[in-house]
């Protein structure tokens, strides 16, 4: 998915985790930024009198984090006890916007033949400490060493929390933000790039963001993670009712909720060619021209909402996977993926639209972690979820036709602005509910207008989607959709045709097991796929086993269902139609019941049995 994305500011009241959290945790969260920033001021204040020398503290977090009203607040109540107060913000040891610029001009290359909109780049390898002026630190570090006697320091900002500093700190703060308020309070102006004082154009500073300063706070927020220094977890996604968790509450709270089945909250987004279905399904707001993307469970851009006492707690899920990776994924997983999440879904929705999405593929390993330093393939499928009359999916290239006929027209249509008939080349099947279309890198593919697709993909988290024809129309800010016939004609594989697509990426469903009233299917497998793409169909009730791999269960039909665990029935989510739930390693045993009635169908993901790696690899 792109990190160009434009979420609308909607928040799903109905995507909430409960799970049952002991009352010492949930009475330790303090809720509000008033009453966080007196209890941090009290906890300093009583360390001050009681040690030697200064206390120093570093308040860290992800980027686009407010520090200002919580450290003012707290320099108030402490100068009002009598005690002195210095902060420091730890963008003033930051090299300077011009010479960051110089560092990371290979990130960030501007070539407008390769890359029209200049969306693309490549992930920095690098630490803050690349970031630092090396003089400027030693002299923080000086100051922070020399501090008075009963002298109460703050550093703050993005990086305050490096190794270098670590252990001069008594307490380290981490103040998280969700993807989607990070977008939001960029398109509001509330932020600018790292070592920059005045914002760049929006999406110049997304580009940047996601290719440097998204690597550089989330990297950073793993490694005091894995190390288990972050003394206090503020979410923070509202500036006036900060949530401040001490380290062994939220370590309590994560390690609780990965034993429970759970939902993150969806992030809803618009597109020129957007659909109604999920929008009046889940009566989204009037506000909303319609809702092309959902993302349901796209690991770096959602978020896990979950109830502690009265309280609503919204954090990352990303940092989720960070803290509980193990019980979440499996350890085999998280060696293979390196900590990540490995797969993403998302819904296209074009039903009842006014087109289809674009003629478009995507890139291999190669391709991916030579130009732009991802993570491997991006592969993707659609599962059929609903349709309306004459929808249509378009893969492959039809049997008699030369492909390099159609990438000859494309680039005179992306330069000239000329039609073309698509329809000439392009295989397509009708769209049957129920039908899994595998799409490994390299395919051209396309969601035609009038469907729902649950489109299930790999790890790499950028948007390397290739569109070779978009029907010669403008975005919704009225600007012509950006076509990328030049990195598309590198990665297109020509010799997948009508044949070849439906001996591979259009499969029969083959059953896998079966019993009374029940039965599982796999609908979609290839060697290309470390995924196995499964379904699950019964009246009341199906068994299953995790065995150490995660599940990803979406109910395409049927009303509502309790996914429980069968060793410990008290671990349990209800889940309604279209619901994306993930059911951790760590369950084993569970079963799903069904709480309507009709018959319900379950679309199960799993790694394949012996995966690998394939998504670093491209044979």
């Amino acid at each position: 998915m792109s990190f160009m994305f434009n979420p609308h500011p909607y928040d799903d009241p109905t995507a909430v985790n409960r799970p049952k959290l002991e009352d010492k945790t949930i009475n330790s969260i303090i809720s509000g930024t008033k009453k966080s920033a007196e209890y941090i001021s009290n906890m300093l204040a009583t360390k001050a009198a009681s040690k030697i020398g200064a206390i120093v503290v570093a308040f860290d977090g992800y980027v686009g984090a407010e520090w200002t009203q919580t450290v003012n607040l707290i320099s108030q109540n402490l100068k009002f006890q009598k005690i002195k107060v210095t902060t420091f913000n730890i963008a003033d040891v930051y090299k300077t916007s011009a010479e960051l610029d110089e560092l990371f001009e290979e990130n960030l290359k501007e070539d407008l033949e390769k890359d029209p909109v200049l969306l693309f780049g490549k992930l920095f390898k690098g630490g803050y400490e690349d970031i630092i002026e090396d003089s400027k630190l030693a002299e923080l570090k000086a100051n922070l060493q020399s501090a008075g006697e009963k002298e109460v320091v703050i550093v703050y900002g993005c990086g305050a929390a490096i190794k270098a500093l670590r252990p001069i700190y008594d307490s380290v703060f981490y103040f998280d933000v969700t993807p989607k308020e990070v977008i939001l309070r960029a398109r509001k102006g509330k932020f600018a790039n790292l070592g920059d004082t005045i914002a760049r154009p929006i999406k110049a500073m997304l580009r940047r963001c996601y290719y440097i300063d998204f690597e550089l706070a989330g990297h950073l927020r793993w490694e005091l993670i894995k190390n288990d220094e972050i003394d206090y977890y503020v979410a923070s996604n509202d500036p006036e009712n900060i949530q401040l968790i001490p380290k062994e509450s939220f370590s309590n709270i994560t390690s609780t909720l990965a034993k429970y089945p759970f939902r993150c909250k969806p992030v809803y987004l618009e597109g020129v060619w957007g659909g109604y279905y999920i929008k009046n399904l889940r009566n989204l707001p009037d506000s909303m021209i319609n809702a092309a993307w959902v993302f349901d469970l796209i690991p770096l851009e959602v978020s896990i909402v979950f109830e502690a006492g009265d309280q609503l707690i919204d954090i990352p899920y990303f940092t989720f996977v960070q803290k509980e990776g193990e019980a979440l994924m499996g350890q085999e997983c998280v060696d293979k993926f390196g900590g990540y999440f490995p797969i993403r879904f998302n819904y296209d929705d074009s039903y009842h639209s006014s087109g289809n999405m674009s003629i478009q593929l995507h890139s291999d390993a190669k391709y991916n972690i030579e130009n732009y330093g991802e993570h491997g393939r991006q592969d993707e499928s659609y599962y059929i979820v609903a349709t309306g009359h004459g929808a249509k999916t378009y893969i492959g290239f039809n049997e008699d036709i030369d492909p390099d006929d159609f990438i000859a027209e494309a680039k005179i249509s992306e330069k000239e602005f000329t039609p073309i008939d698509y329809q000439k080349y392009i295989n397509h099947i009708d769209s049957v509910p129920g039908t899994q279309v595998m799409l490994p890198a390299g395919t051209i593919h396309s969601s035609g207008r009038n469907q729902v697709i649950l489109e299930i993909g790999s790890l790499t988290i950028g948007s390397y989607t290739y569109k070779m024809y978009d029907y010669l129309r403008a975005d919704l800010d009225g600007k012509p959709r950006p076509i990328h016939t030049y990195h598309g004609e590198r990665q297109l594989r020509k010799e997948r045709k009508t044949k070849w697509v439906k001996e591979n990426l259009v499969q029969d469903a083959q059953l896998v097991r079966e019993g009374e009233g029940w039965a599982e299917y796999i609908v979609g497998e290839h060697d290309l796929l470390y995924i196995s793409l499964r379904r699950t169909e019964f009246e009341k009730e199906i068994e299953d086993n995790t065995n150490g791999k995660f599940h990803v269960l979406t109910l395409v039909d049927g009303e509502k269902v309790r996914v429980q665990s069968l060793d410990n029935p008290e671990l349990s989510y209800t889940q309604s139609y279209l619901d994306v739930v993930v059911v951790p390693a760590n369950m084993g045993r569970y079963v799903v019941k069904n709480l309507g009635n009709q018959p319900v169908c379950i679309h199960k993901t799993m790694l394949k049995d012996g995966f690998v790696n394939d998504s670093v690899s491209d044979n």
